[in-house]
């Protein structure tokens, strides 16, 4: 079992969450899209040895080959199933739990503290808006996304591969 639920690998395209992909990052935070049937999962490792505190991330969507956005109202212009963002790991690293309206193509994550091999992860309905899959997103759709991460020092942006994997480099 997987945070509570069964898990199924047909119902995750990208293989096991539970899985870290080798990455050659020295230091920063490795985000992996796991597209689902009902709910769609994002998973963030953080890599390297220092602590990741008073930060941001930023998940944005909108330069995705998709047109992906975030599906979480029924009455919304998602298609068909929609689901609310829902943290089901690592919560407590969050300031706040961000909230997110229908048809946002952004979410910002405040950081309090990760450490090395610290996860965060959420699970949320993301659909496509340019009509090629709409209900399950693959991972050549997310492709394009970018997430940005920020502090007091430094701002670092990287881009999601069609293997729906993004590595982001932080300090160490």
């Amino acid at each position: 079992m997987y945070l509570g639920e069964t898990y199924a690998p047909e119902v995750y395209s990208r293989g096991d969450p539970r899985t870290f992909a080798t990455t050659s990052l020295k230091a920063g935070v490795q985000i992996r899209f796991l597209a689902g049937a009902t709910k769609d999962r994002f998973v963030l490792t953080k890599v390297g040895t220092c602590e990741l505190a008073a930060s941001t991330l930023k998940i944005d969507l909108s330069l995705s080959a998709g047109r992906l956005i975030f599906d979480v109202t029924e009455k919304g212009v998602g298609v068909e199933v929609f689901q609310p963002l829902e943290f089901v790991e690592g919560a407590e690293a969050l300031l706040h739990f961000p909230s997110v309206v229908d048809a946002q193509s952004t979410i910002e994550l405040e950081i309090a503290s990760l450490t090395a091999g610290d996860r965060l992860a959420c699970t949320i309905d993301v659909d496509d808006t340019i009509g090629q899959r709409e209900i399950t997103v693959t991972g050549s759709e997310i492709e394009g996304a970018t997430v940005s991460y920020s502090d007091a020092d430094e701002t670092s942006t990287a881009t999601f591969s069609s293997e729906a994997l993004v590595n982001v480099t932080t300090k160490d």
